[in-house]
């Protein structure tokens, strides 16, 4: 899963057109819509650092759901939206962003140095070391802010990534 990974904090009508699809075509249709409206406000880009902030945020494995609520939510929790191997498609709802805002205002780049000394990485694609965990932690003001302005507003996240 080497893409650049992408939240969107969903508007209402968003957020009920993707969880009435019904299947990989409708969700990506619905994707893609977001994705091209690229409302800035409520982006947040993680690029390729949303593999290492899952397995920080988590137990170090990337997997779907691994770890404990709420940080389990941040990058691969909730509910998995695509079923295909081609793309990811993850997504949390309003009062679940709530809790992974509230998890997040808590967590500092210091806790997430430590967690990525602390875990082993396996099947890890990048290059573990200090530039990695540098460009890592730098994503991660944005990624608190994201989910604070999401959680304020109401809105539910979705993740996504193409591999």
């Amino acid at each position: 899963m080497a893409g650049r990974g992408v939240l969107f904090a969903l508007a209402e009508g968003e957020r009920a057109r993707l969880l009435g699809c019904g299947g990989d075509g409708e969700v990506m249709a619905v994707v893609e819509e977001v994705e091209e409206a690229w409302d800035e406000a409520w982006v947040c880009e993680v690029d390729k650092a949303w593999d290492a902030l899952h397995r920080c945020l988590t137990d170090g494995r990337l997997e779907y759901g691994n770890g404990e609520f709420p940080l389990s939510h941040v990058i691969l929790g909730g509910r998995a939206m695509y079923e295909g191997e081609d793309y990811v498609v993850c997504y949390v709802e309003p009062g679940e962003v709530r809790a992974v805002a509230g998890a997040l205002g808590r967590v500092d780049e210091g806790w997430v140095r430590g967690r990525y000394a602390e875990l082993e990485f396996e099947e890890y694609q990048g290059a573990r070391g200090e530039e990695d965990l540098a460009y890592t932690v730098c994503f991660l003001p944005d990624l608190r802010e994201f989910y604070r302005r999401a959680a304020e507003e109401g809105r539910a996240v979705v993740f996504t990534v193409g591999q």
